[in-house]
């Protein structure tokens, strides 16, 4: 059965996990047009921050990056290894904060890194898309939730 691209992306994004599912396996995959179908289609909301960078807004902007970040021809070995989710008032919104593990390969071999991100969700007409990823690095160790505060917010 042939389905229009945008009605299988709806079905296939029909809740937000659905759409962080589809989140992660376009980075491992290093599938730009997959990673691109989950973004919000708004160049105002849609915002991306990458651990150690500016925020990028707009679909473009978020567009150029993940080009320059798959442009090695491989993805990103990252895994979200545990996620908190709240659903907004009004429950069109969900927010999830993610604990991701990516190994990266270094000089020295494979390293595991340890990175904070925060997703929002917007439920659409099309499906949940994704509106804003907001990623910053964690530590070199693995992350536990709960941990002790930090000595210094900001």
């Amino acid at each position: 059965m042939n389905m229009p691209k945008t009605h299988l992306q709806a079905v296939l994004m029909a809740t937000p996990d659905e759409t962080e599912a589809q989140f992660y396996e376009a980075l491992q995959h290093g599938d730009l047009e997959r990673m691109m179908a989950v973004w919000l289609d708004d160049d105002e909301a849609a915002c991306c921050i990458h651990p150690g960078s500016g925020r990028l807004s707009g679909k473009r902007a978020i567009r150029a990056a993940y080009e320059q970040l798959f442009s090695q021809g491989q993805g990103i070995d990252v895994r979200p290894m545990s996620v908190q989710r709240v659903t907004l008032p009004g429950g069109g919104t969900v927010l999830h904060h993610v604990v991701e593990r990516v190994q990266v390969n270094t000089a020295e071999g494979p390293r595991l890194i340890w990175v904070l991100a925060t997703h929002l969700y917007l439920k659409t007409p099309e499906g949940w898309r994704l509106m804003v990823h907001h990623a910053s690095p964690g530590s070199g160790r693995e992350h536990h939730e709960g941990g002790e505060a930090p000595s210094t917010l900001h």
